[in-house]
């Protein structure tokens, strides 16, 4: 049962709003933010954000001295919401104190989705203890999002993706199918019905390794230039975008310069730490900081013996013997510091859903915000002891 939940403001006629002094209508107009999901924002209602340290005075002079429906006076928060027409909205985003303009939206109660008898890594995501067999997770399940998997290819077909996987673009060879199988089991990762983290998200193939496993610098940036490109066409992915990349060789500044640049552009990236156990600092795309850096845990709570670690590791998630999706329809069981950032880059898609107040760039400071902390034993001295949680019950 969904129960939405709507603003009801009692309002006043538009014209008591306050206007704007001559002198400030040259200035910028205060942003005026959209409703992230479509079809949710409430026609003509807008909430006003006014700056940090504005006075109850400016409060009371942007409202024009008349009540709105909802007035905010607390510290970190001042502003009010109401109904506006298209003048009385540009008026308010010109006045110097507003910092600014948000379309008011309808936000519904999504229940909590029980899977029983999930794979151990799954239930790992929605536990805070080990030995769980249920996944919890928001039945939301990363709708409109879309995650961009750079990688082998995918088996677009296997009926674990629901019509929900699309090829993107071929950047490693002639051949849009997976030869491989990699990229076939990230995806199921990220986004499978049954074996996968955000069950609703959009999977994208970005092929930039050929059926061998391999491909070149040069090609892997082609791919994340396009990514960039492709992931602001209106519409493609209203509810944020991730990328994963559970690939990587020697550090290249080539490389994680690129990985800047995507993440800049308002893509979450997700990477794989590696498996030499060695310093990431000496990988890419694992040693860029703008990217997520994602280690490898076992089912006991362990950090798995061949994962990368160090300061730029960001946190674990799991990646020994996981179930996921194989080419021909089938399933693999495999392990790999590339499944842990399988389960972070979906991760990400699911929490850019269930909260649409959290950015791509932010996404990896919250999901460190709101891991299990200090579980894992085995974490070298100077890495992250933090292992991934989905925060169903926060």
């Amino acid at each position: 049962m969904h129960i939405s939940i709507t603003a009801l403001l009692t309002l006043l006629p538009l014209a008591t709003w306050a206007t704007p002094s001559p002198g400030t209508l040259n200035q910028p107009p205060a942003p005026l933010i959209q409703a992230r999901s479509p079809g949710t924002a409430i026609p003509g209602k807008y909430i006003v954000k006014l700056k940090d340290g504005s006075t109850d005075a400016a409060l009371n002079k942007a409202i024009g001295g008349r009540k709105a429906g909802h007035i905010y006076r607390g510290p970190g928060f001042k502003g009010f919401a109401g109904a506006l027409d298209s003048v009385s909205l540009e008026a308010i985003r010109r006045l110097p104190e507003v910092d600014f303009v948000e379309e008011d939206a309808t936000f519904n109660a999504l229940a909590i989705v029980n899977q029983t008898g999930a794979p151990w890594n799954l239930a790992r995501l929605s536990s805070r203890t080990r030995g769980s067999t249920v996944y919890r997770y928001d039945s939301s399940a990363g709708s409109g999002t879309c995650v961009y998997i750079l990688d082998t290819g995918i088996n677009t077909s296997h009926p674990q993706f629901g019509g929900r996987a699309i090829w993107g673009v071929n950047y490693a060879d002639t051949v849009n199918t997976d030869g491989n199988g990699h990229g076939t089991a990230m995806a199921g990762v990220i986004g499978a019905t049954v074996l996968g983290v955000a069950k609703l998200t959009k999977l994208i193939a970005v092929k930039v390794l050929s059926a061998s496993g391999s491909g070149s610098t040069s090609g892997i940036i082609q791919g994340m230039n396009w990514v960039k490109t492709d992931s602001v066409v209106p519409g493609r992915c209203p509810n944020g975008t991730v990328a994963n990349m559970s690939l990587g060789g020697g550090f290249s500044t080539a490389l994680n310069t690129a990985a800047a640049a995507l993440v800049s552009s308002g893509v979450f990236l997700a990477v794989a730490a590696g498996g030499d156990n060695a310093n990431v600092a000496g990988y890419s795309p694992a040693s860029a900081p703008s990217a997520c850096t994602v280690g490898a845990s076992t089912i006991s709570d362990s950090v798995a013996s061949s994962s990368n670690y160090g300061p730029l590791l960001d946190i674990y998630a799991p990646g020994q013997n996981i179930l996921t999706t194989w080419p021909g329809g089938g399933t693999n069981t495999l392990s790999g510091t590339s499944l842990a950032s399988a389960h972070v880059a979906g991760l990400g898609a699911y929490l850019l859903r269930v909260n649409s107040s959290l950015t791509e760039q932010g996404l990896c400071d919250y999901m460190k915000v709101i891991s299990t902390k200090n579980v894992l034993t085995g974490v070298p001295t100077g890495t992250n002891n933090f292992l991934a949680y989905n925060g169903w019950d926060l």
